[in-house]
């Protein structure tokens, strides 16, 4: 009966080595699914993330752009506004809209062609 029962013994540490090994096996598995749902994951947030940031990069040269239009916009406004204030362009405006001369000015008119 020693024999057996250490056969017995034997059977039994084998087959919980076997169980242990299975559970190893399948606890690797699980873990190794799971990181690699993490990596899957990650990588899916990482490609949109470089999406968005590219998009933002394209919005901030737009918006570089268009301050830059702007400012040069100020910039020609404000010469104008020093131009309205000129003696130069109100004697334009005078001329032109009113009708307006020197007393010592002499103007010439064209005669028209069509009559």
């Amino acid at each position: 009966m020693g024999k057996r029962q250490e056969a017995r013994k034997s059977s039994a540490q084998r087959t919980r080595i076997r169980r242990r090994n299975k559970q190893n096996k399948s606890g690797i598995i699980c873990i190794s699914l799971i990181v690699l749902m993490l990596v899957a994951v990650m990588s899916v947030r990482i490609v949109s993330m470089y999406d968005k940031n590219e998009s933002c990069k394209e919005k901030e040269q737009q918006l570089q752009a268009q301050l830059e239009s702007e400012e040069q916009r100020q910039q020609e406004l404000k010469e104008y506004k020093e131009y309205v204030t000129t003696k130069e362009y109100i004697e334009q405006v005078a001329k032109t809209k009113l009708g307006l001369v020197y007393s010592n000015e002499i103007i010439f008119k064209e005669k028209d062609s069509s009559r």
